[in-house]
């Protein structure tokens, strides 16, 4: 189980806790049994008044929110929950961890953005294209009946420019047109092929670091789409990094690891493929961080802010998610996709 359990006695020490909150506090349960519950928290009086409030039957259950203390740490904030048990006099405490409700939260409002952000991006690039077309042929045809080679100039800046549009809008539509191409995928070949491309565009100063999990199985998706959504991560992080390439102390790490019990969408996976793209670069502004998966947003100049969103689509046409955070000198982009 994820959720941490403990089982009290009619006095508030501990019967039994489970291996989640064994390992939350960082002790064993030989160490917690006949502890005083209560005392595990960093307010021991809200704990208290919650369980006398159930043993005392003023309540058939008590929420409450608390902070676990736990050794050489920083104190665990908690959702508990108080019930009473079957034996008489004993309760069943349950806690969730308030920081992976917030993090579940948080995922929930990614997938909710780019289902809206897909379906915005549909309907505004249509509406672009269609207009686009007839001005890119209107300016062909005003060429031809211009006799002055000055006047045509400004013909050829229209059709660039209406050119430099389609572009935007065919970027913008790739993830809803491209086919997928379903085989087995290795993604440690997906690292590497990305890895040669980067350090191939940026030969000095950038370092890449691989912390490889080779225990990840193959699993079945769509190799172009998996290299392109890494390609655009890793190239916004060379991206960043100019200052400490310069420098020459710039540095990526490609990190896979499985993850256990995963819930993606509200639907929980055993297991899933977890790839971290970490750089010590100056960070994501902090104005842009909570939209940095939206189309057109960036905090470079020169960026499409195309990237980021691309990845994400790409990334959850295979049941995943990207996040990321953030501070400076240390961003730490995660992909997670479920395995077999």
């Amino acid at each position: 189980m994820s959720t941490l359990v403990a089982v009290l006695d009619a006095q508030g020490r501990v019967l039994y806790v489970n291996a989640a909150l064994e390992n939350a506090l960082g002790l064993s349960r030989r160490m917690l049994l006949g502890a005083d519950f209560a005392a595990l928290f960093g307010d021991p009086a809200t704990v208290q008044t919650a369980l006398a409030a159930v043993r005392a039957q003023d309540y058939a259950q008590m929420r409450c929110e608390a902070a676990l203390r736990r050794p050489q740490q920083e104190p665990l904030p908690v959702h508990a929950h108080i019930a009473p048990a079957e034996h008489a006099g004993e309760q069943v405490v349950e806690l969730w961890p308030l920081l992976a409700q917030a993090h579940q939260d948080r995922e929930e409002r990614l997938l909710e953005q780019a289902q809206a952000n897909k379906e915005l991006i549909r309907n505004l690039a249509h509406e672009i294209k269609n207009p686009l077309g007839g001005i890119r042929g209107a300016a062909q045809l005003l060429q031809l009946e211009l006799a002055s080679p000055e006047l045509a100039e400004y013909t050829q800046v229209i059709i660039h420019e209406a050119d430099r549009l389609q572009h935007l809008v065919d970027r913008l539509l790739a993830p809803h047109r491209q086919p997928r191409l379903v085989g087995d995928v290795n993604i440690h070949e997906v690292c590497e092929h990305v890895c040669r491309l980067v350090l191939a565009e940026h030969p000095r100063g950038l370092v890449i670091q691989r912390d490889y999990d080779t225990s990840i199985p193959e699993f079945r998706g769509d190799r172009a789409q998996l290299v392109q959504a890494l390609l655009n991560i890793v190239q916004n992080a060379a991206q960043a990094l100019g200052e400490r390439m310069a420098a020459g102390d710039a540095q990526i790490t490609l990190r896979t690891r499985v993850a256990r019990q995963v819930t993606l969408g509200r639907q929980r996976h055993r297991l899933a493929l977890e790839l971290h793209v970490i750089d010590n670069g100056p960070g994501v502004p902090e104005a842009i961080k909570e939209r940095i998966f939206y189309p057109l947003v960036t905090g470079r100049g020169g960026g499409s802010g195309l990237g980021l969103p691309l990845a994400q689509a790409f990334v959850q046409h295979h049941q995943g998610m990207i996040d990321c955070e953030s501070r400076p000198g240390c961003t730490d982009f995660r992909i997670l996709i479920p395995l077999p």
